[in-house]
């Protein structure tokens, strides 16, 4: 049986992962579960959270600290955006009412352009937490990818682009689903496809289109259609952030495929980011909340 001395929660729109914490930062054990915030109504969450965190609760409350969708208006309790420029954790955490001790971590917001981010923050704080004293522009692909610029500690302004959920509706709900299915990849399509959005992305909308009609004429393979498609979107998406990323020091924050890509994508046009794992810049984020709060 563990007991921890405080809980990590990542609660997402889909999932929830919980890491049983040592006082100095260890993990002791993690454990998962399917019920995100998407799932429940508001009475749900804390059903949802002693059933995943089963015996780590049997000595009694221990403190819990949230970051996530959770805190989103549509989640347990809403958590107020911190305004940038600002440090990653600059708000107070937000207490959930009831016999929990559960903290969430504020997401960040920004006036204008209009834009607002929930556990990214936690990433952001995770990343200077591992890295102290970095500067530069930080990248977090997924459905809705991120760039910030952080400097001095703080994040200074950071855009939002909806590349991951584009490639999820374009490749199962347009007509290119008829040429996307499958795993197959094919790197030389995925660079030139990149390469093409990425100086002229006025073309994005036409260049879409051609992935369907060049298999209906040629039989373009579903690896070439599918590296295509993310390639597209992903330059799109670095020609939009350009101002961001274009002689600054970047980092990458994801694991697995997707990040991956991206910095392929940024080694092609001679900017070489580092990729830092998100689960250990999540927990990081994680920890450096804790200690804050046990010191305020």
């Amino acid at each position: 049986m563990t007991t921890p001395d405080w809980i990590a929660l990542d609660w997402g729109t889909t999932h929830l992962r919980g890491w049983a914490m040592s006082a100095d930062g260890l993990v002791l054990e993690e454990r998962g579960s399917a019920k995100g915030m998407g799932r429940l109504s508001p009475d749900a969450f804390e059903p949802a959270l002693r059933e995943m965190c089963g015996d780590w609760l049997n000595h009694g409350s221990v403190p819990m600290i949230a970051c996530g969708m959770v805190g989103a208006r549509q989640g347990w309790v809403e958590a107020a955006y911190s305004a940038v420029p600002c440090a990653p954790l600059a708000s107070q955490l937000t207490p959930v009412p009831g016999e929990l001790d559960v903290s969430i971590i504020p997401g960040l917001s920004q006036a204008e352009p209009a834009d607002v981010m929930r556990g990214e923050e936690t990433q952001i704080a995770g990343f200077l937490a591992l890295n102290p004293n970095w500067s530069g522009v930080l990248c977090l692909p997924g459905s809705h990818s991120k760039w910030a610029h952080v400097s001095a500690g703080e994040v200074v302004s950071f855009r939002s682009f909806m590349t991951g959920e584009l490639f999820a509706a374009l490749s199962a709900h347009t007509v290119l689903r008829h040429s996307v299915q499958g795993a197959d990849w094919d790197e030389e399509a995925f660079a030139g496809a990149v390469s093409e959005t990425l100086s002229r992305p006025e073309r994005l909308a036409a260049s879409l289109f051609s992935i369907r009609a060049s298999d209906l004429l040629h039989g373009q393979g579903s690896g070439i259609a599918r590296a295509r498609l993310s390639g597209l979107l992903i330059g799109a998406e670095l020609a939009a952030a350009k101002p961001y990323w274009l002689g600054q020091q970047i980092g990458v924050i994801g694991a697995g495929d997707l990040a991956e890509l991206y910095v392929r994508a940024l080694a092609a046009q001679a900017a070489p980011a580092t990729q830092a794992d998100a689960t250990a810049v999540t927990l990081a984020g994680l920890t450096a909340a804790w200690k804050q709060g046990t010191t305020s």
